[in-house]
């Protein structure tokens, strides 16, 4: 982490000195420290895609490192199953990236669910997208080769890191079918080289709002980290459920602090189950 950090006490005491955490690198391992005595009271929730996973050339080529998997297992367990993904991609998605293992997640932007690993999917906020706007959106990606398109089921996206050129074209293109469609109930998510169109009426920020009003999350104090635009939502609503928010790569507006890079983010959490081990021992 990047900037001085200040231990926000889980129980609402007033902050004290000796609770105010010195800037630079060891502010990563204290306050995980901290969090780590505290994780009965907490819910981890956690984007992907550039948060715990480095970004790839396609979603496809995403990779888990060794031991992420088994340090968010342990970190459900020390929650008693509170810890949740939060992210862009479908369940069945999630799924597959971290398999065998699953996970409480909130998918597609919010537009779907699951509580618990023991739970069905539950849709929210989720209409479908219209076939014929899906199909004028999906002719996008013949505008130059290496644009790749990717159907999510509630969203539609674009992603353009292997042709960078393309970028203004395609929300040009994108612009163009809105203003054709002024009363489509769809909006435009930018992203790190892609571009995300899926319905209105739901983002991250709803799906985890939900996903706080249920057991094991409800009560608990939300701790998220994300990366990217579509997480900003998420950032935002962290004070009203007296949560703490941080960002990955830059200093995003309402977060506490920021990681470097998604390895740094891997490394706290393993710290907070080292800091939990080391409390009750």
């Amino acid at each position: 982490m990047n900037q001085s950090l200040v231990n926000q006490d889980l129980a609402e005491e007033p902050v004290r000195e000796e609770d105010t955490l010195q800037p630079g690198r060891a502010s990563l391992k204290l306050v995980a420290g901290e969090l780590a005595q505290r994780l009965g009271e907490c819910a981890i929730l956690l984007d992907i895609d550039g948060t715990l996973l480095d970004l790839a050339p396609t979603p496809r080529e995403v990779w888990v490192p060794p031991g992420l998997a088994e340090t968010l297992s342990r970190l459900r367990d020390r929650t008693s199953g509170a810890l949740a993904l939060v992210s862009g991609r479908s369940l069945n998605d999630i799924d597959l990236i971290f398999a065998p293992e699953q996970f409480p997640a909130v998918g597609g932007h919010g537009a779907e669910m699951r509580i618990s690993t023991d739970s069905e999917a539950v849709a929210v906020h989720a209409p479908p997208m219209d076939k014929e706007l899906k199909r004028r959106l999906a002719a996008i990606a013949k505008l130059s080769p290496g644009i790749l398109l990717e159907d999510k089921g509630y969203s539609l996206a674009l992603h353009y890191r292997l042709a960078p050129h393309a970028e203004k074209a395609i929300y040009e293109a994108v612009s163009l079918i809105r203003a054709d469609l002024p009363n489509a109930p769809i909006e435009v998510l930018p992203g790190k080289c892609v571009c995300e169109i899926k319905q209105s009426g739901f983002d991250k920020a709803t799906g985890v709002r939900e996903l706080m009003t249920h057991e094991p999350f409800r009560g608990r104090r939300p701790i998220f980290i994300g990366d990217d635009v579509t997480d900003e939502s998420v950032f935002a609503m962290m004070p009203d459920l007296g949560g703490l928010a941080f960002s990955v790569g830059r200093r995003a507006q309402g977060v506490t602090d920021y990681f470097d890079e998604p390895r740094d983010v891997r490394a706290w959490l393993a710290r907070l189950i080292d800091g939990e081990a080391g409390a009750r021992r």
